[in-house]
């Protein structure tokens, strides 16, 4: 029996009075991207995709969000920073195709969890997943990507700290919409100075075409499947799986709507995973709910869903501009390592942030012994292999955070905290 929803929560979140015109639409739909793309084309760039390629999955995988859900969820889906770390795992050991294969197996996570929704409700993945293996998974992406961002810093610490010192600034002081675009502010402050200082090869833009098909979508191929990669990525997945629930819980509460009642998480967990699966299929990243852009949803008090489908329509067409692909792949590693020295630390401690929330006790020896445990699998880069299979890193601990809280007994306090 499916859970009753929570109502949908008041909010300041109210639209704009009156309807938006079609230009204004089209104006706040651009500006919906502009928040999304320093990520969307960042993760990419850092696992060796294509960023163009991000660029047209993320559009084509929100436009099939939106179809699943009725066109009623204003979220648009963006390239995931949760897969980095094991991608590059994967595609050190097996080579980037086969990582990409791998992500069909995400898509096969993502709807399943829909089946199970529709099934048992929500009730059964906040009894398997809950806060306390979820928290330490999501601390865990952001701590095993550390030694690659200091890596890619040091190799110009003057321009890894332009664009650290300016993506800062503008989260801490920024105003507005503004505040919401740090990435964007620190690549283009560090670009700036690299250009300046005469260590951006400008060969390649020049060279590039104003406007082709991204590389992969040119000339299109079915993706290598092999099942020890992809046994390694789908773990990760049951992590963004509950993110997404609670992007979806967030939005209903900027919007004012219930979106868990209706159109219904099974839907959009559905739309979510269709997306990772289109994206696979393309050789793009996986791509999930973005929280920046339900933060710009709120900030403008534009909650229409339609907006968000022009956000996914300009990142298509943008996808096509062959000079923006080789200006993105021009700039500097050390730029876009100071960047990474923020993402990542942020990453871990969104999952810290969560424990906080959910008010997970570390007094009560199951939940110091199930994160204590995953945290050094994590961190100590322990790893499992039988014959030719191998899982370790992220997977391995998320899989024994998991069993961990199947089989330690439970006390009344943790059960009422695990079901807030």
């Amino acid at each position: 029996m499916k859970p009753k929803s929570p109502a949908p929560c008041k909010t300041d979140a109210r639209p704009i009075p009156g309807t938006l015109g079609p230009f204004r639409k089209c104006v706040v739909g651009v500006q919906f991207l502009f928040v999304a793309f320093g990520g969307t084309v960042l993760m990419p760039l850092l696992v060796g995709l294509e960023p163009s390629t991000a660029l047209f999955t993320a559009g084509v995988g929100t436009l099939l969000f939106h179809a699943v859900t009725k066109g009623k969820v204003p979220v648009f889906l963006g390239s995931s920073f949760a897969f980095i770390a094991p991608i590059l795992a994967v595609s050190g050991e097996w080579g980037l195709d086969v990582a990409v294969g791998g992500f069909l197996g995400v898509a096969a996570a993502y709807l399943a969890a829909s089946a199970l929704v529709r099934w048992r409700g929500t009730e059964f993945l906040d009894r398997v997943f809950p806060p306390v293996v979820v928290g330490p998974t999501i601390v865990l992406i952001g701590l095993s990507l550390a030694g690659g961002a200091v890596k890619m810093a040091q190799a110009d610490w003057l321009l890894a700290l332009v664009s650290l010192a300016v993506a800062v600034a503008v989260m801490s002081w920024g105003r507005g919409l503004p505040r919401l675009l740090p990435v964007v502010a620190g690549v283009g402050a560090g670009y700036a100075v690299a250009a300046a200082l005469g260590r951006v090869d400008v060969s390649g833009i020049a060279a590039a075409p104003w406007f082709a098909l991204p590389p992969n979508l040119a000339h299109p191929h079915l993706p290598h499947v092999a099942w020890q990669p992809t046994a390694c990525l789908v773990p990760v997945a049951l992590a963004c799986i509950l993110e997404h629930v609670g992007d979806i819980y967030v939005v209903g509460q900027v919007a004012g709507k219930d979106f868990v009642g209706e159109p219904g998480l099974h839907r959009t967990l559905l739309g979510d995973g269709l997306a990772v699966l289109f994206a696979a299929l393309a050789s793009g990243p996986p791509v999930t709910t973005y929280s920046e852009v339900t933060g710009a949803v709120q900030i403008t008090r534009v909650t229409d869903p339609a907006v968000l489908r022009i956000t996914a329509a300009a990142a298509i067409a943008l996808s096509v501009f062959g000079k923006l692909a080789a200006v993105l792949r021009s700039i500097p590693d050390p730029v876009v390592g100071g960047i990474m020295l923020l993402l990542f630390g942020s990453i871990a401690s969104v999952g810290i942030q969560g424990m906080v929330r959910n008010k997970v006790d570390f007094s009560e020896t199951r939940n110091l012994v199930i994160s204590g445990v995953m945290l050094t699998l994590g961190v100590g880069g322990a790893a499992v292999r039988w014959g030719s299979f191998s899982l370790g890193g992220i997977g391995l601990s998320a899989l024994v955070g998991i069993a961990l809280n199947a089989v330690l007994p439970r006390s009344r306090t943790t059960e009422d905290s695990d079901h807030p």
